[in-house]
């Protein structure tokens, strides 16, 4: 395609610079539209990196730092103010750029090329149209508090920040968590096998992030500089997030490891100043005004905010009339960078371990295996030392000097495991300390603020898993990843078996055909998913209403429960009759919605992609395919989070199961992956929905790494512009 210099406003000499890089990198799209990326140096790699991601996915490109930079609000209008509100009050762009000019000459040339190979797409596409941003900027990627997008950030409440800004102030406190609650729980799980568990004697990883449908593209990065990393990329960023190179390879887990604290801030106000208690001091209240675009119907308005900080972070909401709330975390992007990008060069267990002494990551935990046979487990990453006689998991007294932060834990200090003789690590977003069967760590060598997770049932279920088997190959190892075992179901069905038996035990009590023929059902289910059980299809039915009866029962200031205890909360509390109501309730809504309750799994539970945009539309009458693992708060490792949407009977899932591969670390790397649907974002293109069959069927193709297999297998071969 011509390039137009007309289109985005570039100047010829910028279009000269672009076009002489561009013949510096060679684009390689094997069989399957994988692009695996050839440049002379890392930033010829990287600015061909963001030229494909996007020839892919433009759209997710351009949202990811709307979201990032704080301008949702000129795209989605007034309801995204509040969100963009929360992005400036951690980072903006003038703190950005102050970054980027102080940046390492490697690394500045690192996010030069990220600007130049989206804008060389841009000029080279005309007929594209953005959103908003028709120039990205080389400081843009140092708008995230971390190398990740969301991150930390993600953890302060919308609500309660709009709470206190909009100045409809109530002393009532809101819940950080008050937007989680119904949520579809999101996260990973990461595998790694040692040696001595492998067929091969190699070191295993399993890489199987579960998020938004289509949040990473999957892609090789190559540079003569020694850069050689395939994995998952989150659009817009130009590291690989969660994947290997010819050495090792990481998989992040989300961590709720205690990296941010929240201080209770004693406020005063003279005239129109604030003033904060500390120590026997007061202290002002630092403030000030941002003007914060936003989009009514064609016209962008301003709105004036006045934002307020303590020396602890920005007021994120109010608890009572003379308590606000400071939020600290880390917000060191310059770092989190650095390492995002550096590991992907790492060469083995040392060398990893010694680029997270840059201590950027607060949000992630990291499973990890190498060539050497090492395995590895770290539980978050940057996190500060703190006086164990306060209770971390609550706001503290901001007043109190003893609750100020004395420095940070060396990795050395972190909860870990390393080649730990189980011969296995898991992590699921669980607690560490099952990470590794019988070599777990112990809890008691690590403060609590440390690792708060708790367990959940996937994490149970890999641990039985692994446990299980004495060897381990790619084969086994996928079929791990893929254990059909929903073990919420343990405790949920024997409580429901239970209820039935005594319900059955007094005549009066009316039973129906329907009723008792599905009591024999799940008396009999192997409690594993299948697209062709009915079983399975009644059990999450009947929970799912038991557990919203029990959620409605929860005291509004009764802190979260996790999903194990949940459940077992609302086995507690229903009672025998409850147990068969919301069974007989979950077989009449079957029978309404689809003429009978006897409905297999795979038939509700459905893949479609229709769009290809941001928001999918889902349609019953259009044509999807049925998959059978299901949301992992069951337990299912393979996840598939799916709900009903306008108009549908059917259920589709949209969050999950992303990019997933399995690795082996011989002296020739061996791996296999599979995306949601396909690399591309165009519907009609070939590569929109050609991997949806191994996907929706747990299987995998072949990883082409190596130079002389991705040219076996090219489907196209160009320069950037071409």
């Amino acid at each position: 395609m011509a390039v137009t210099a007309q289109a985005q406003k570039f100047s010829s000499a910028e279009l000269s610079r672009w076009q002489q890089q561009a013949k510096q990198v060679t684009i390689v799209r094997d069989t399957w539209g994988v692009p695996h990326i050839y440049g002379k140096t890392d930033a010829d790699a990287v600015f061909g990196l963001l030229y494909t991601q996007c020839e892919d996915d433009f759209d997710r490109v351009e949202m990811n730092y709307l979201d990032a930079i704080g301008r949702l609000a000129e795209v989605q209008g007034e309801t995204a103010l509040y969100h963009d509100l929360r992005a400036r009050l951690f980072m903006d762009s003038t703190q950005a750029l102050s970054i980027y000019k102080k940046s390492p000459p490697d690394l500045k040339k690192l996010l030069n090329a990220f600007a130049d190979g989206t804008n060389y797409y841009l000029a080279t596409h005309p007929t594209v149209k953005p959103r908003l941003l028709r120039r990205f900027r080389p400081w843009m990627p140092l708008m995230f508090s971390e190398g990740s997008i969301g991150g930390n950030i993600n953890g302060v409440s919308i609500e309660r920040l709009k709470a206190f800004y909009s100045q409809k102030k109530s002393s009532s406190w809101i819940d950080t968590d008050i937007e989680k609650k119904d949520r579809e729980p999101v996260g990973s799980n990461g595998f790694a096998i040692a040696p001595a568990k492998s067929s091969s004697g190699h070191a295993l990883l399993l890489i199987n992030p579960h998020t938004s449908f289509y949040f990473r593209s999957e892609v090789q990065m190559v540079s003569q500089q020694g850069l050689n990393a395939y994995g998952a990329v989150t659009w817009g960023q130009f590291f690989v997030y969660q994947g290997f190179n010819e050495n090792c390879g990481w998989m992040h887990t989300s961590s709720n490891a205690d990296s941010m604290d929240e201080y209770l801030e004693t406020i005063e106000q003279k005239g129109s100043n604030f003033y904060y208690k500390y120590g026997s001091k007061l202290r002002p209240v630092q403030k000030q005004k941002v003007l914060l675009p936003y989009k009514v119907n064609n016209k962008i308005l301003r709105k004036e905010f006045t934002i307020y900080r303590t020396h602890h972070g920005p007021i994120v909401g109010q608890k009572a009339d003379r308590q606000w709330v400071a939020v600290r975390m880390m917000n060191d992007p310059l770092h989190a960078l650095q390492q995002s990008y550096l590991r992907t060069k790492a060469a083995d267990y040392a060398s990893f371990q010694e680029v997270m002494k840059l201590n950027g990551n607060a949000s992630n935990n990291t499973v990890f295996a190498d060539t050497k046979g090492s395995i590895a487990y770290w539980h978050g990453n940057f996190m500060p030392k703190r006086d164990a006689k306060f209770d971390w998991s609550q706001p503290v007294d901001g007043s109190d000097p003893a609750t100020e932060w004395q420095g940070f834990h060396p990795v050395s200090e972190l909860v870990q495991v390393y080649n730990p003789a189980s011969g296995f690590i898991q992590n699921c977003n669980s607690t560490p300390f099952t990470a590794a069967g019988a070599s777990s760590p112990e809890p008691a060598k690590y403060p609590k603020y440390m690792a708060p997770d708790a367990e959940n049932y996937r994490g149970l279920n890999a641990v039985r898993v692994l446990n299980s088997k004495s060897i381990f190959t790619l084969d086994t190892l996928i079929a791990a990843a893929n254990d059909p075992h929903l073990t919420a179901f343990d405790e949920l069905i024997p409580a429901l078996l239970s209820a039935y038996s005594t319900y059955s035990a007094k005549k009066t009590n009316p039973q129906t055909p329907a009723m008792t023929e599905a009591i024999e059902l799940l008396r009999t289910w192997n409690r594993g998913y299948s697209k062709t059980s009915v079983a399975q299809t009644v059990a999450i039915y009947w929970a799912e209403r038991l557990l919203a009866k029990a959620r409605a029962r929860i005291p509004s200031a009764q802190p979260q429960l996790d999903y194990i205890s949940f459940t077992q909360y609302a086995i507690k509390q229903a009672t025998t009759q409850e147990r068969i109501i919301t069974l007989t309730e979950a077989l009449d809504d079957l029978t309404r919605d689809f003429g009978t309750w006897k409905m297999p799994w795979g038939e509700i539970n459905r893949y479609q992609r229709l769009t290809g945009k941001i928001e999918e539309a889902y349609d019953d009458q259009q044509p999807s395919l049925p998959v059978a693992f299901t949301s992992s708060s069951w337990g299912s490792l393979a996840a598939f989070g799916a709900r009903n949407y306008p108009g549908t009977k059917k259920r589709y899932g949209s969050v999950g199961n992303s990019f997933v591969a399995v690795v082996e670390f011989g002296p020739r790397i061996t791996a296999r992956s599979v995306v949601t649907g396909g690399q591309s974002s165009q519907p009609g293109t070939p590569h929109f929905t050609d991997q949806a069959d191994l996907f929706c069927n747990g299987r995998f193709k072949e990883v082409r790494f190596y130079p002389e297999d991705v040219k076996a297998h090219a489907e196209k071969t160009y320069h950037p512009g071409e």
